[in-house]
């Protein structure tokens, strides 16, 4: 397991801005992040699991695998 940063995160994700991370937390799109000292970091497992879901999602409803 390794921590991510906020901007590992948005890297994984496709660049996507720290505003529409955080929304979709809020929105719990996104796994919530841990608090460490100060830092808010998320497991790469957790990142990767919400990954998977959504392309089997994708796949399920007849979309490409991207």
């Amino acid at each position: 397991m390794k921590l991510l940063t906020i901007k590992e995160v948005q890297e994984i994700l496709g660049g996507r801005s720290r505003a529409s991370i955080y929304r979709d937390i809020e929105l719990n799109r996104i796994p919530l992040p841990y608090k460490y000292g100060g830092r808010t970091l998320w497991r790469d497992d957790d990142i990767d699991q919400m990954l998977n879901s959504l392309r089997k999602l994708v796949r399920h409803k007849g979309g490409s695998d991207a």
